[in-house]
């Protein structure tokens, strides 16, 4: 589906949320702001990372999950199962994954401030987004 930003946009969240196949599918990019679903297969993960400068908010809308977070890539003494309808907070700064460990694909949308993918970004799969040279 097209990235809709930086225009006005209203959507169903849930839905678009439930019935995305890819692993990451940038739908709506602003100037201060960025919103990709995301669906991890089972034993999947988003992948360890770390953002400067962009908080993110995810919400898990279904499956099940474990979220680790640290000051450090070696440090994640933050860890907390998710699942549909919680919500996670990531401040700037903190390297921070989250691991499919259920038995259904995990599906999450995300909010980014600033943006933190280039505008229309899709990833069929992770590996898409490990090859992709404007991932960092």
């Amino acid at each position: 589906m097209a990235d809709h930003g930086p225009n006005p946009y209203i959507t169903n969240i849930e839905t678009d949320t439930l019935e995305n196949t890819n692993f990451r599918d940038t739908r709506w990019t602003g100037e201060h702001l960025q919103l990709t679903l995301m669906q991890i297969p089972p034993g999947g993960e988003i992948g360890l990372e770390v953002h400067h400068g962009t908080d993110q908010f995810l919400r898990i809308e279904a499956g099940t999950g474990l979220c680790q977070m640290g000051d450090a890539e070696d440090n994640l003494d933050f860890e907390r199962q998710v699942k549909d309808d919680d919500i996670i907070m990531v401040p700037s700064g903190k390297w921070h994954n989250v691991t499919n460990n259920g038995d259904e694909p995990l599906k999450i949308y995300s909010l980014y401030g600033p943006p933190d993918h280039v505008h229309g970004t899709v990833h069929a799969t992770k590996a898409d987004a490990d090859n992709d040279p404007n991932e960092h």
